[in-house]
C-alpha cells in the first residue's frame, strides 16, 4: 500500500492528525505532498480533512486535545437546555494542561483535577455525523452551578429551572456527581430554592 493510500485509510471520524501519520511510521512529507495536490486540507496545526469535506469547528477543537470535554454553556446547548448558539466554546481540560487550546480565541477553558475529568463524559453525535466528547446532563448542571459566577446568570438560572422540571432529570446521579465534585451543599441549596 502506498503512503498516500495508507494516510487516507487513517482518517478517523473525518479527521486526521499529524500524530496519526507519525505513529504509523509514515514520513510527514507525504502530508505536505497531499496538501499540495489538493487531496487533503490542513485546517489547523496538525489537523487535516479530505479536500471535499467541510470542517466542523467543534470536531476541529476536539482534535486539538483528546482529553478535551465540551462543558458548561456549550454542553447546555447540545443537551437542548439553551437555545443560544455558543460564540465561544466552553471546554473542560485537566489541571496543568499546556496546549494549543489555551491560545484559541473561540474557547473558554475550565480546569479540573485529572481524576474528575472523565466523570460524566459521554459521546455526542453532531448533526454532521461526527462524534465529540461532552458531559452528560447531570455533570453539566453541576458544572454550571459550580461556575455560576463565570457564566451568564440568566442562561444558568433558566437551565437549572428547566432541568428541575424536566422528566429527563436523574437527581440520584446529580447528587452523586455533586459529592464527588465537592459541591453537594451548593447543588442542594440551588434546588431547595425551586421547591
Amino acid at each position: 500500500m502506498k503512503y498516500e493510500e495508507k494516510i487516507l485509510s487513517l482518517f478517523n471520524n473525518g479527521y486526521l492528525t499529524t500524530k496519526d501519520v507519525t505513529n504509523n511510521n509514515i514520513p510527514k512529507v507525504y502530508l505536505t505532498k497531499m496538501v499540495r495536490n489538493n487531496i487533503i486540507e490542513r485546517i489547523s496545526r496538525g489537523v487535516y480533512i479530505k479536500s471535499n469535506d467541510i470542517p466542523d469547528d467543534m470536531v476541529v477543537l476536539q482534535n486539538k486535545s483528546k482529553n478535551a470535554v465540551y462543558s458548561n454553556t456549550t454542553s447546555l446547548f447540545l443537551h437542548g437546555l439553551s437555545n443560544r448558539l455558543p460564540i465561544k466554546y466552553d471546554i473542560t481540560i485537566k489541571s496543568g494542561y499546556n496546549g494549543s487550546l489555551q491560545n484559541t480565541s473561540n474557547v473558554n477553558l475550565f480546569y479540573v483535577k485529572k481524576e474528575l475529568l472523565e466523570l460524566g463524559v459521554m459521546d455526542f453525535e453532531l448533526d454532521s455525523g461526527y462524534s465529540i466528547r461532552i458531559y452528560d446532563l447531570e455533570r453539566t448542571i453541576c458544572d454550571i452551578i459550580k461556575n455560576k459566577k463565570k457564566l451568564d446568570q440568566e442562561l444558568v438560572n433558566k437551565a437549572i429551572r428547566e432541568y428541575f422540571y424536566s422528566k429527563k432529570k436523574n437527581t440520584i446521579k446529580l447528587y452523586n456527581y455533586a459529592k464527588q465534585l465537592n459541591i453537594y451543599e451548593k447543588v442542594k441549596n440551588t434546588f431547595e430554592v425551586l421547591k
